[in-house]
């Protein structure tokens, strides 16, 4: 990293008395999205999604993020695991997509793996040759493994093997979502798309409210009130909670058939909604009746792969007109999006600007980015 581009991340510190927003060359030069692979996807713990992507015992999904290739399934046990999408014998990718297995056999020449990642066969492998043994033992080549946690329905992976502390990762994460079921809410819809911004940019839009009434002013800004200071939070996630006029889940104009309440939500929790992004790439709506959750990876400096998720009580779910209801509910996601998308493409335009500089923060509307850039900052720095 050249010398200018730490001075500047400096200013993102929380030492300076108005610290800054994040350098314009973070977000167009490709250069850092290596070094933010390398200080950050490959070092911290990253946001998955939600953990119900693998249900049951033998369900998996192949997820391919930031030059990454990894197996996420549940073992017979019920645990997460996650491996790396590669065969231990030459290379070969083992699985694509998603779906139900008892085992991973690779394709290319049958090694066989179980849902633990130990090695259970290779054929021909412990041959002799010409009264030699092969010296081959089959413990020694079980998947290459990472370190998976679950928390609060969401899932969790670290590459190095040297992971962070999760805990400290984490810390205070339950006191500020306690009023919500996040653990037991149900994914009802994914999908995931490229977005021609910088993964940073996406999530940050996410979470600031400075720029509803000119970017959203006829679909959602009106449900919006001006929202609590930030809260100062201990682990590595920011957040941020705001009272609405009715659900911040449907259009404004679109407000007369909402979904009950999420159980055991009351006072102000449920007339509001709690916005948090656990660094440095999953952010997540906590609203009355619905969380939607976002996930966003670095493809090049100035295109991301989006995961969008939308959950809902499991409750809500078995109503008989939910199928009927859920509909306004993905037409806001994907609308309040269709907006958000021109506007993060111009704003990469923007930053693409060899001249644009550094500038300030809102701080009421906009704590979250703030202290993202302070969080990556420090990372970027090490």
């Amino acid at each position: 990293m050249d010398v200018d581009l730490k001075s500047k991340l400096e200013h993102c510190l929380g030492e300076h008395a108005a610290p800054l927003s994040l350098p314009p060359q973070t977000y167009r030069d490709d250069q850092v999205v290596e070094e933010e692979i390398a200080q950050i996807f490959r070092r911290q713990w990253i946001g998955l999604g939600r953990a119900d992507l693998v249900k049951n015992p033998g369900d998996y999904i192949c997820l391919d993020h930031a030059g990454q290739s990894i197996i996420l399934l549940r073992d017979k046990s019920g645990q997460i695991q996650a491996f790396a999408n590669s065969c231990r014998h030459r290379g070969a990718r083992l699985l694509d997509g998603a779906g139900q297995v008892s085992g991973i056999v690779c394709p290319f020449h049958s090694w066989a793996y179980k849902l633990s990642g130990e090695l259970a066969g290779a054929p021909r492998m412990d041959e002799r040759q010409d009264d030699l043994p092969s010296g081959f033992c089959k413990s020694d080549y079980g998947l290459v493994r990472y370190h998976v946690r679950e928390h609060g329905g969401f899932v969790f992976i670290c590459f190095d093997d040297n992971a962070p502390d999760f805990d400290a990762v984490i810390d205070g994460f339950d006191a500020f979502h306690a009023p919500w079921p996040i653990e037991t809410l149900h994914s009802t819809r994914r999908r995931e798309f490229d977005v021609a911004c910088n993964w940073k940019a996406f999530i940050e839009v996410f979470n600031e409210y400075y720029h509803l009434p000119f970017v959203h002013p006829d679909s959602i800004d009106d449900l919006y009130l001006d929202p609590d200071p930030g809260d100062a939070t201990t682990g590595q996630f920011a957040s941020q909670f705001g009272s609405t006029e009715g659900t911040g889940a449907l259009l404004q104009d679109q407000q007369e058939k909402p979904l009950p309440i999420m159980p055991g939500l009351e006072g102000r929790a449920a007339a509001g909604v709690r916005y948090t992004w656990i660094f440095p790439n999953m952010t997540f709506a906590a609203g009355v009746d619905a969380l939607w959750l976002y996930e966003a990876y670095p493809i090049t400096a100035d295109r991301c792969h989006v995961v969008q998720t939308a959950c809902f009580p499991p409750e809500t779910i078995a109503q008989p007109d939910f199928e009927e209801k859920v509909a306004a509910y993905y037409e806001r996601l994907d609308a309040a999006l269709d907006e958000d998308i021109p506007a993060l493409i111009n704003q990469q335009r923007g930053l693409s600007n060899p001249d644009a500089r550094q500038g300030p923060f809102q701080p009421l509307l906009e704590p979250n980015v703030a202290n993202f850039a302070q969080w990556y900052a420090g990372k970027m720095l090490k």
